[in-house]
């Protein structure tokens, strides 16, 4: 792996859940990693216990909404060659009704999941298309294969970010470079636990942070897309049509996870 998306890894979304999964396994690849992200406490835990497997570990607190962020990511990665960017920063950061919610709040949820992803994407790509070699991996949701009520926009941001890497698959697949979405459906991390979500449903499929980690890495090579965590029918099924079928029937299996219908 280090050959060929060495010598460092960029995670953004790097302290915790699926963000902290995959920067242990790229430790023990002997990767070295650059951990973004906004909570101080998880990141400086997290950077620690992977530095401890005697690899390179740089952290930037930084959340992604802020303006710029780009410039903060430029001063702690300009003097090092990444390899590999994964993007795993685009949790849900509101959840509301569009018609009464706050439209700054819904513009943080596009910044986050369109504009910054853009911005190191763009960043990274460009000189790993030189070198002829690297890796992009962009962590989308099933959410984007649906509209939802109360998470309207991260919905329709995720649809967004899944249409990209397939395009981006195309454009960079000659050069060297592998790109792939990797699809989470439920996934018992720290971020869901805190929405209040109930994953003990019984029949809920509910994915592990280090099997979803596993299998985007495993398959990396094998882009635009990979749905991980078994989630693949799911996907097919918000798929297909009529949609005013499909969308209602999601939307009742969804009230039975947020009773309170608050998103997340």
């Amino acid at each position: 792996m280090i050959d060929k998306y060495g010598p460092w890894a960029v995670v953004a979304g790097g302290s915790e859940g699926v963000g902290a999964a995959f920067a242990h396994r790229l430790a023990d690849a002997g990767v070295n990693l650059v951990l973004i992200a906004r909570k101080p406490g998880p990141l400086a835990e997290t950077a620690a216990s992977v530095r401890a497997k005697g690899v390179q570990v740089r952290t930037l607190e930084l959340d992604l909404v802020a303006p710029e962020p780009l410039k903060a990511v430029r001063e702690v990665t300009d003097d090092i060659e990444v390899g590999l960017l994964i993007f795993n920063a685009g949790a849900n950061s509101y959840g509301h009704e569009f018609v009464t919610g706050d439209l700054d709040r819904f513009q943080d949820v596009i910044d986050l999941n369109i504009t910054a992803q853009l911005a190191l994407t763009h960043h990274f790509a460009a000189p790993m298309k030189e070198r002829g070699r690297g890796g992009i991996l962009l962590v989308g949701s099933l959410a984007g294969y649906m509209g939802q009520a109360q998470i309207s926009v991260y919905s329709a941001v995720k649809a967004f970010g899944r249409v990209f890497a397939e395009g981006l698959w195309l454009e960079l697949r000659e050069h060297g470079v592998d790109v792939l979405e990797l699809v989470l459906g439920v996934t018992r991390t720290p971020a869901m636990e805190r929405a209040g979500l109930n994953m003990d449903i019984p029949g809920l499929n509910v994915a592990d942070p280090d099997d979803v980690a596993r299998e985007g890495l495993e398959h990396l090579g094998d882009g635009p897309v990979r749905v991980a965590g078994g989630n693949y029918e799911a996907a097919q099924k918000r798929s297909g049509f009529p949609r005013a079928a499909k969308v209602a029937g999601a939307h009742e299996a969804m009230k039975r996870m947020l009773p309170a219908a608050s998103g997340g």
